[in-house]
């Protein structure tokens, strides 16, 4: 076999495979099929890193058919720097989780087993992969099937829970209403390839050579945005998002944010960049403007969460929204034919694919750390835990500078290239880009500020302050695979942050094939410690200078504070006149996020109630005050709950239908075959 990334990357699939037909050979020993199935997933992930790391710096394109699929119609697999680039950042991800996983698991043991988690997420990274690789339309839709039916087995696994059984299905409902939209986009293209005369035209190479009308290709973009959108949970297709991500596995969880949401972005910059090639401004403007909307609305959806996963998972929607803000302007800069903003935009969204990968990746398993040593997801039921978990608090710490978009974390890089993007354009001749691109640099600045605050709570809120719980249970440090998982993590954060010219000299070629420019003339020009995206003195970062700066602010404060001894002295806490503090009087996720719930609780659907339960003597001295507070996504009553309520009057309807008696069903069966013979003549 001839060495070659497309090669390696296979061969990762295939072991990935291989692990899952060993399951029934090891399943009888739980802890050795989890040691050896999350091992081989390690080596095959380190595997795709390779292929994908040698495809982007080599710019190779690789070309695969295997003649496994339908009769006439094979399966044709392609390794090119986009698809090489999305490979590494998906096994980069899976290889730190595998290693994680191997603790996290055995939490399982002795509770139930794990045997299908260990199936379904072999599956699931496999048909990750398998969706980048694909080169046609039908092995692209069979593999992106295959993804979603093993998460939705992975999102099931703990499938006595209502909860979980109800995301699961909600999640199973948009993506194949997600997959349809896909599937018209691909048969739009594939129709117009080849006149609608074969099923030649079914090949993404196929689609490359032709030329679209541009109303059949708006038709099939906005067709493969919105199935690509449902996937990414952009606002208002993001409702399964929030249901599905807590209450899979953290492992999973994960995954499925890190991984899973990047492909729907693959299949966004494939169709428009690669596919379809030529494109109106406007395009580009739905991007941005649903960017937008889903980077607002994902943090403050994040900051009224009490559940710490469904505050990571709503964050995913705002990251997805921050992605699609540098695709978006990427969109319009090249139709605008400006190929180094285009370039600079495209870097910025692709960058920030890579970091939010890394870095909630990170967070999930922090979480998961958080959820295995205590039982709990609530907040409001945690505190204090920086004292018995270290690693943890630490790590976890990481994790939210990095999404909070502080230096010298890799977060803050693909942010300030963002802005770039924003503030260095001239003005575009459009009025209503006039308007929106100023106004969309003033969103994003506000969706920066209210991630570090939502971060300030979730960190404060569990790991600060005091226990909250009710019960105290025995918490526990995670174990070093699981610790191992999240350091490599954290150190991949920092390195993307303080190396940034490094990677993007890296993946420059692709703004270089699908812009039309690199950003490597300009980015690297000082020299390689400056990050200058246009030019040196517009614009200029040093990641390795600020983080030795901070870090020698950080060493010369302790040694002033610790080299003398008694120069530190510790007092109780200043208790306001009250003596006695406890565990109550201390915030919680619910204060903390009030004044920003008072400013924009026009946006949800609260519910807040106080009760008093009287004592006996005199109801002025209440013996239990009873605080209530529900808080809904309006999207759900002002989209999808009229939808339900309409499927379930047809369905009672239809089910009138139903009659029980053979006598009816013959009835139904006789005007059938006559309307049959009517309309045969």
């Amino acid at each position: 076999m001839i060495l070659s990334p497309i090669n390696i990357i296979s061969s990762s699939v295939l072991l990935l495979l291989l692990s899952v037909a060993i399951v029934p050979l090891l399943k009888s020993n739980q802890r050795l099929l989890i040691n050896t199935s999350f091992m081989l997933s390690s080596l095959a992930s380190l595997l795709g890193i390779a292929g994908g790391v040698w495809a982007v710096g080599g710019g190779i394109t690789n070309k695969l058919i295997l003649p496994i699929g339908l009769p006439d119609l094979p399966f044709h697999l392609r390794v090119d720097p986009l698809a090489g680039f999305f490979i590494t950042v998906i096994c980069l991800l899976s290889f730190f989780v595998s290693l994680y996983s191997v603790g996290y698991i055995k939490g399982y043991l002795g509770r139930r087993p794990v045997t299908s988690l260990v199936i379904f997420y072999c599956i699931f990274l496999a048909g990750i992969l398998m969706v980048v690789l694909a080169d046609d339309a039908l092995f692209f839709l069979i593999a992106w099937e295959v993804m979603a039916a093993a998460s939705y087995f992975l999102v099931m696994f703990e499938d006595e829970r209502i909860e979980n059984r109800r995301a699961a299905f909600l999640y199973m409902i948009v993506a194949h209403v997600g997959a349809i939209a896909i599937l018209l986009s691909f048969g739009i293209m594939a129709g117009l390839t080849t006149g609608f005369e074969s099923f030649n035209g079914y090949t993404f190479d196929a689609m490359r050579q032709a030329e679209f009308p541009l109303k059949w290709a708006t038709a099939a973009f906005l067709l493969a945005f919105f199935g690509f959108a449902a996937k990414a949970g952009v606002v208002p297709l993001h409702v399964w998002l929030p249901e599905a991500h807590p209450v899979a596995p953290s492992n999973v969880s994960a995954l499925m944010s890190g991984v899973m949401l990047k492909t729907a972005i693959y299949g966004i910059v494939r169709v428009s960049f690669d596919l379809i090639r030529v494109f109106p401004w406007w395009w580009g403007a739905i991007v941005l403007i649903l960017g937008l909307i889903s980077a607002v609305m994902g943090v403050l959806y994040a900051l009224m969460q009490h559940d710490l996963k469904r505050l990571l998972a709503y964050h995913s929607v705002e990251n997805i929204g921050i992605i699609l803000i540098g695709i978006g302007l990427s969109m319009i800069f090249t139709s605008f034919h400006m190929p180094l903003l285009s370039a600079l935009a495209l870097i910025a969204g692709l960058y920030h694919t890579m970091n939010h990968a890394v870095f909630k990746g990170l967070l999930f398993m922090g979480a998961g750390a958080v959820l295995h040593a205590t039982d709990e997801r609530n907040m409001e039921e945690m505190g204090g835990l920086i004292h018995r978990m270290p690693w943890t608090a630490a790590l976890f710490l990481i994790g939210c500078v990095s999404i909070s978009a502080l230096p010298p974390f890799n977060g803050f890089v693909s942010e300030w290239l963002t802005f770039q993007a924003f503030l260095l354009s001239p003005a575009l001749p459009s009025p209503l880009l006039k308007l929106l691109i100023p106004l969309g640099a003033a969103l994003l600045a506000l969706t920066g500020a209210l991630a570090a605050a939502c971060f300030v709570k979730a960190f404060g809120v569990t790991f600060l302050g005091h226990w909250r719980g009710h019960r105290n249970p025995r918490v526990h440090e995670a174990d070093w695979f699981m610790r191992s998982g999240m350091i490599l993590a954290a150190l991949t954060c920092l390195l993307l942050g303080i190396l940034p010219t490094l990677f993007i000299d890296w993946m420059d070629i692709i703004p270089e094939q699908l812009a039309g420019s690199k950003l490597r003339i300009s980015a690297g020009e000082y020299n390689w410690m400056w990050l200058t995206p246009v030019a040196p003195e517009r614009a200029s970062y040093s990641g390795l200078i600020v983080f030795l700066g901070i870090l020698l602010v950080v060493v010369a404060a302790y040694l002033v504070l610790h080299i003398r001894p008694g120069a530190i002295h510790r007092a109780p806490i200043w208790d306001c006149g009250f003596g006695k503090l406890n565990q109550r009087m201390q915030y919680n996720a619910t204060s903390f996020s009030m004044p920003i719930r008072r400013i924009f609780g026009f946006l949800f659907n609260i519910k807040e109630q106080v009760k008093l339960t009287p004592r006996a003597v005199h109801k002025a001295f209440p013996k239990r005050l009873n605080y209530y507070l529900r808080i809904r996504d309006r999207f759900w009553n002002w989209l999808y709950k009229p939808v339900v309520e309409f499927s379930f009057r047809v369905s009672r309807k239809v089910g009138l239908l139903q009659q029980g008696r053979i006598q009816a069903y013959l009835i139904y069966s006789f005007i059938t075959i006559i309307v049959l013979l009517v309309f045969s003549r």
